[in-house]
């Protein structure tokens, strides 16, 4: 079998490339970003100009704050706005996949109650929704159980006693984020490709098992996102409750603060426990989101902790290479 030989390059060629003239060749340079530093510069002075400013204000007395960040009621508040966040969340969450999937059914007495509630819960402020369930009372002297229409009732309470503010700001919160998360969970379903619900109606599958087993896990990359931030919405607007008197965090700091006039210390206290527990509760909506959406990409990016695990590892394998 004949094998044909490539010649490789010769002595002349190569001498050829080395005296080939590259003074004529272009550098290249970075292209330089002034305004880039400048605008940083600017941002930068301005955070420390705030900071100073708030830092040396006379009229904030740091002792009070110090004083009542770890105070009793404080804590009290603050694991009552946890709680009030957590059942109101949780509810609304059942409610809201229950209304949006009326929304979604061919049904169209089913469809336009779902249409109504969420125009009704959305269209009113979400502060008289709270009064009104505070004074329900005023509408309803006693709520009976028994038969519609008819003289038949098997109990009966004082409203007062079986809706307390509590409860009261608990089922307020609840209908009013149960309307705005139906219309999440609506368009996570409508992202959905279409051709899914064909395949399982093909399969013999009935809508509710589609929905449940096959839409709602495929929904909920496109749901938890907004979903994480009504979450969160909802831990803030629990203060909202203190117009009916429950004592949730922003109730406590009120009352403390109109014994010793310190409205100021205490709503930077106030603050400073609102941002620590919406950064608590953005941990577990970062893992759903990483959670969910592994089919969207190949690679995830690192999280927060396997970076500090890499930096270390890293920062090892350096000082090892130094002492070699």
């Amino acid at each position: 079998m004949s094998q044909t030989l490539i010649p490789g390059p010769t002595t002349d060629t190569l001498s050829t490339f080395a005296d080939v003239d590259t003074s004529h060749d272009l550098d290249a340079i970075p292209v330089r970003h002034p305004w880039r530093w400048a605008s940083a510069a600017v941002v930068l002075f301005a955070i420390v100009w705030a900071a100073q400013s708030i830092l040396t204000n006379p009229n904030i007395d740091f002792s009070v704050i110090g004083r009542y960040l770890f105070d009793w009621n404080i804590l009290h508040g603050a694991l009552l706005t946890v709680v009030i966040t957590i059942i109101s969340m949780v509810i609304s969450t059942v409610l809201a996949i229950i209304v949006a999937a009326m929304r979604l059914s061919a049904n169209p007495v089913l469809s336009s109650v779902a249409w109504c509630y969420v125009w009704a819960f959305r269209g009113t402020p979400l502060l008289v929704q709270i009064v009104l369930w505070g004074y329900l009372g005023l509408l309803y002297a006693r709520l009976s159980l028994g038969i519609p229409f008819t003289d038949i009732v098997f109990a009966s309470a004082d409203t007062n006693a079986l809706i307390s503010a509590f409860t009261a700001g608990c089922i307020a919160l609840t209908l009013n984020q149960a309307a705005y998360s139906s219309e999440i969970v609506r368009a996570g379903m409508l992202s959905v490709d279409e051709g899914q619900r064909e395949a399982s109606y093909s399969l013999g599958m009935s809508p509710l098992y589609t929905f449940r087993r096959i839409l709602l896990p495929q929904a909920m990359r496109v749901i938890i996102p907004p979903m994480g931030n009504e979450f969160i919405s909802m831990l803030k607007n629990t203060s909202l409750l203190s117009v009916i008197a429950v004592l949730e965090l922003y109730t406590q700091a009120s009352m403390i603060s109109s014994q010793n006039l310190k409205q100021v210390e205490l709503l930077i206290v106030v603050s400073i426990w609102y941002l620590t527990l919406t950064s608590i509760l953005s941990v577990p909506q970062y893992y759903l989101e990483r959670r969910y959406g592994r089919g969207s990409s190949r690679t995830l990016p690192p999280t927060p902790w396997q970076r500090v695990r890499r930096f270390f590892a890293d920062h090892r394998v350096t000082q090892k290479g130094a002492r070699s």
